[in-house]
């Protein structure tokens, strides 16, 4: 394999991705030390835009620049809605805000054709639902699984990445995941796939993804990347032993630091919720509540609304049981203490429960990078 700090000199990966969130890949290539530009991102951050979707495709169809296109949308959204995930990713990554685009649907990827070295993204699973059982693209049209497949074929990147839930390949019994195939096969590209799980990279939180690795050159192999030994647990990564700042990287491993921090009062538990947060549960469904877990169980976007001790990963602390920080939650993802928190504590949890562990990235970039 290509040493990482060989492409590091000799080339700038132009990466893009769709569905970005807060740029769990960009930020896996910052760990990596690779050199990189982003040629755009895409996230409409849940805003719905105003119009019917057909009349936008319409006016649409008769602007040809691509620049006035963005304008049109652009000014579809919504006033006084702020796009958080897009807060979050300026924040914290070089793009041209002319490059940030607002929703995939209304995106047209023969802007950046052939300028793409990694295209990566993961529609939402609910969008999976309303697929048909015939052949190719068009197979997939009407769900945002269509509109990340239509920026290939329209982009043409040399690797693509695609991501979501592993339930995806038994959701509707086999058959939705057939049709993932069929697609991705229509457009050129060889594709391989594996369900990986972040706690085999490094991360103490048992998180199981699929993720699908396309290549435009069909000579290409691949292998998926190899487990690695969990140094740490959750309790690691907890503000109490290891103070905000102290949670870095040496090289592409995670540092911890140990030095005691404090956590707010904030984050405690109050004794009016803490009996159904800590209950076995009701309707005939018992599970019991379980805290202070050395893998944390998967983060959910959720986290903010209090769930019991069977869903959430609450610990104890002084004595106390609380919640996570959002700085732990980010831990938790991947990103260390550098990357810059700009909006509220609830659309902070929203936004790493929505996102990719970095870990995984960067052990699948690695793999992928001496093809490009």
């Amino acid at each position: 394999m290509i040493e990482i700090n060989a492409v590091n000199k000799e080339k700038t990966i132009k990466i893009a991705t769709a569905f970005s969130g807060i740029g769990s890949a960009e930020f896996a290539l910052k760990r990596l030390s690779i050199n990189y530009k982003v040629i755009f991102a895409c996230d409409n951050g849940e805003i719905d835009l105003i119009e019917n979707e057909k009349t936008i495709y319409e006016k649409l169809s008769h602007i040809t620049d691509y620049s006035e296109k963005k304008k049109y949308i652009d000014s579809l959204i919504p006033p006084r809605r702020t796009n958080f995930p897009k807060q979050s990713y300026l924040a914290n990554f070089d793009v041209d805000e002319d490059h940030y685009h607002h929703d995939v649907r209304f995106l047209d990827g023969n802007q950046y054709k052939n300028q793409v070295d990694l295209f990566i993204g993961g529609s939402p699973c609910q969008s999976f639902t309303l697929f048909g059982y015939q052949k190719g693209l068009e197979e997939a049209r009407g769900t945002l699984f269509y509109d990340f497949a239509r920026l290939i074929n329209e982009i043409q990147p040399k690797v693509f990445i695609y991501e979501n839930v592993q339930g995806l390949v038994k959701h509707d019994r086999g058959r939705t995941w057939k049709v993932v195939q069929r697609v991705f096969d229509s457009l050129g590209y060889k594709a391989h796939y594996q369900i990986l799980d972040a706690v085999d990279y490094g991360i103490p939180q048992k998180r199981r993804r699929i993720f699908i690795v396309g290549f435009k050159d069909n000579s290409k192999s691949f292998l998926f990347p190899t487990e690695k030994e969990l140094k740490y647990t959750m309790q690691d990564f907890l503000i109490e032993n290891t103070k905000e700042g102290n949670f870095t990287a040496q090289g592409e491993e995670i540092c911890v630091i140990k030095s005691p921090g404090v956590v707010e009062d904030k984050y405690y538990l109050s004794e009016r919720v803490l009996p159904g947060i800590m209950s076995y549960g009701t309707n005939g469904f018992s599970m019991k509540p379980e805290i202070d877990l050395a893998i944390a169980r998967p983060l959910m976007s959720t986290m903010h609304k209090l769930h019991r001790a069977g869903v959430d990963n609450y610990v104890t602390t002084n004595g106390k049981i609380r919640r996570l920080t959002p700085r732990e939650c980010l831990r938790l993802m991947g990103f260390t203490d550098d990357f810059k928190q700009v909006v509220s504590n609830t659309q902070m949890y929203r936004q790493a429960g929505n996102s990719v562990v970095v870990d995984v990235f960067m052990a699948l970039i690695k793999n992928i990078i001496k093809y490009i």
